[in-house]
């Protein structure tokens, strides 16, 4: 049986920067991952904002790791030369019952630390947005885009750079503790049977982490949380955006409200809705949910078109919380938690996991190193 330090399983945007952060320690790591390319779930599926640290209770792991790790990633891409823009954000209230709303969303983004936040008139935001149609808004500057394929083939080529390894078709069928030799390890078992011992083992699988987490022997099942997948559907809009910011209604109860968003090439998209699923891999996009989004869209943008918008593409938000619980903080357990020697696992890293992942990384190299 193959020894290595470190596994790292799955290889999405947050489980190539674990695995990036532990190798830059120093530590001999090896990313597995089941599908044959990085990347292809939630990490590719998504708004790709970079969100500011606006919406997560003070002192959650959201907050915290969302403002530590906008700023890493705004100067990580400007290093790298990855593709991103500080293009900033309108949450807009559409009518004066609203207008409470984005005063608690200023007051939670001040306790986060997101110091750059301004509410702004009907009239000031129209200045900025002339089609926009709102009574109020708040201004998030240092909300931006970024490029997350661009950032997870940067993220990889660090990993190998520091003589880390990736293995793709790598589905993991069972892990269990074992003692050979006066020698503690965690063993991995692929689906194929190959077997790989390791100190430490990182469970970064995403939408499948709490599934796999019931694989491993000797884990308290008490200790995994439920599994809710909440599909997100996007319609792409024929055309040029007609905003140069990103518009945001008032958050609903389980995202962030049907909002426009824009890509570096100027294309507007707008979603996610909210749809829960009983399995992950419900990706098809129905065009008869079009018909919500344009009432959703014409309550801050009245002007869009009939017939503009066309069915995108669908993601699966991994969370931990149900449809009618408030949504989960990340769940980040370390040897501490569970009582299992050179485990981690990372549940419910939803928005702003994307943001996050460079923070993430840092955060699950520390807990390690006090293990």
């Amino acid at each position: 049986m193959d020894r290595v330090d470190v596994v790292v399983i799955g290889a999405g945007v947050v489980g190539l920067a674990v695995a990036r952060a532990l190798a830059l320690q120093g530590r001999e790591v090896m990313l597995l991952e089941a599908a044959d390319a990085i990347g292809t779930g939630t990490s590719s599926r998504n708004s790709e904002v970079i969100h500011a640290g606006l919406y997560y209770p003070q002192g959650s792991l959201k907050a915290r790791l969302c403002v530590q790790g906008r700023d890493q990633l705004y100067a990580y891409c400007a290093e790298r030369g990855i593709g991103h823009q500080r293009c900033g954000k309108l949450i807009v209230a559409t009518s004066e019952a609203q207008v409470a709303y984005l005063h608690r969303i200023m007051a939670q983004g001040v306790a986060n630390g997101v110091n750059d936040l301004s509410l702004i008139s009907g009239e000031q935001a129209r200045a900025l947005e002339p089609r926009l149609a709102c009574v109020a808004a708040v201004q998030s500057p240092s909300t931006g885009i970024v490029d997350s394929h661009a950032l997870m083939l940067a993220l990889l080529g660090d990993l190998e750079h520091a003589g880390g390894l990736l293995a793709l078709k790598s589905a993991i069928n069972r892990v269990f503790p074992s003692v050979k030799r006066s020698q503690a390890a965690i063993v991995v078992v692929a689906d194929d049977g190959t077997e790989l011992a390791a100190n430490t083992v990182v469970n970064a699988a995403g939408l499948h982490a709490p599934a796999l987490a019931r694989r491993f022997e000797g884990l308290d099942p008490r200790q995994v949380p439920p599994a809710y997948f909440a599909k997100g559907s996007y319609f792409t809009l024929s055309g040029r955006s007609p905003f140069g910011r990103l518009i945001y209604p008032v958050p609903e109860a389980a995202g962030l409200g049907v909002h426009l968003t824009i890509d570096l090439g100027g294309q507007a998209k707008f979603g996610p809705d909210v749809q829960w699923v009983a399995w992950a891999e419900d990706l098809v996009v129905d065009p008869a949910r079009g018909d919500a989004f344009y009432a959703e869209v014409r309550k801050y943008w009245p002007a869009l078109p009939d017939g503009a918008l066309v069915p995108g593409y669908a993601g699966i938000r991994p969370k931990i919380s149900g449809p009618d619980e408030p949504a989960a903080d990340f769940l980040i357990q370390g040897p501490a938690d569970h009582g299992v020697p050179g485990l981690v696992n990372l549940f419910g890293i939803e928005s702003p996991g994307l943001t996050s992942c460079l923070a993430i990384g840092d955060h699950v190299a520390a807990l390690l190193s006090r293990a």
